[in-house]
């Protein structure tokens, strides 16, 4: 995989490139038979670039199939770069005496080239991979058949594991993966997608309407309280400081500060149920 990675510049110039700025050798009127032999027989660089150019298609062809599995960060051209490889060990390999065409023959080359690149570049193992893949899978086929989530011993007798090796196949599937944040999360109705960056929660953010929720019920519980009484609730609830500490900021015992706390929800308590007997509907 150094080597792939090494040329990754030059093998990106090369698909880009190559299609487009295609001049007319003089192999172009040669059958592809007598094009093959000279090759085999010859093995010049002139002759193979002809044939690189030739099939660079196919390197086009395998990889746009194996980026519709893939997430859209995946950029083809890559894929393209490393499915070079694979058509030079195809050129290099193919023989005529294998009685099939190039075209069948170099595909499984470029796909496994294509492949080895993706592998090299995921941190996560195989098997965790396909250990994850199994209880994903038990998970929705038990989700679709009971229109629920499966509990763990649930899921355990579906997979038929038990003890420690059910353990390591849950504790696979809870691995943490990376996504891109340019990745894109759904198709919008506009002209512009959506992507991860645009969804992602900022646990800073403050929402509005709940602000407003909770100054309300700070005001609500606090109306009627003296200014000890209004800071403790205020420092307890809302600054989550404890008796202890209460105490030491208003210059309290802490059995002191307990004693109010006790005191101040009794009285809350006795409103609010006032208050709910007011609002019974009248028979």
């Amino acid at each position: 995989m150094s080597r792939m990675r090494a040329a990754s510049r030059s093998n990106r110039y090369a698909v880009e490139h190559a299609e487009p700025s295609r001049k007319a050798t003089r192999f172009d009127e040669m059958p592809m038979r007598t094009v093959w032999v000279t090759y085999q027989r010859e093995r010049t660089e002139e002759l193979r670039n002809f044939l690189m150019e030739k099939f660079l298609h196919l390197v086009r062809y395998n990889a746009e199939r194996i980026a519709q599995r893939l997430p859209d960060e995946v950029d083809i051209q890559d894929l393209m770069s490393a499915g070079l490889f694979g058509l030079m060990d195809a050129i290099d390999g193919f023989d005529l005496k294998h009685g099939v065409k190039f075209e069948t023959y170099c595909a499984p080359r470029i796909r496994g080239a294509i492949l080895d690149e993706l592998r090299s570049m995921d941190w996560v193992p195989r098997l965790v991979r396909h250990r994850t893949s199994r209880v994903e899978s038990a998970r929705q086929k038990f989700e679709m058949a009971n229109g629920r989530a499966p509990t763990e011993d649930e899921l355990s007798e579906h997979l038929k594991l038990d003890g420690e090796e059910f353990e390591k196949f849950r504790r696979d599937s809870a691995t943490v993966s990376t996504i891109s944040l340019s990745r894109k999360c759904f198709q919008s109705d506009g002209h512009k997608d959506v992507r991860e960056i645009d969804v992602i929660r900022d646990a800073h953010q403050s929402n509005p309407f709940s602000e407003i929720q909770r100054r309300d019920v700070k005001d609500m519980i606090t109306k009627g309280l003296s200014r000890a009484e209004r800071l403790i609730v205020i420092l307890y609830y809302y600054e989550e400081m404890t008796m202890k500490e209460i105490g030491a900021t208003l210059d309290l015992s802490e059995s002191r500060v307990s004693q109010m706390h006790s005191s101040i929800l009794a009285r809350l308590k006795a409103q609010m149920q006032s208050r709910s007997r007011e609002l019974e509907p009248v028979e």
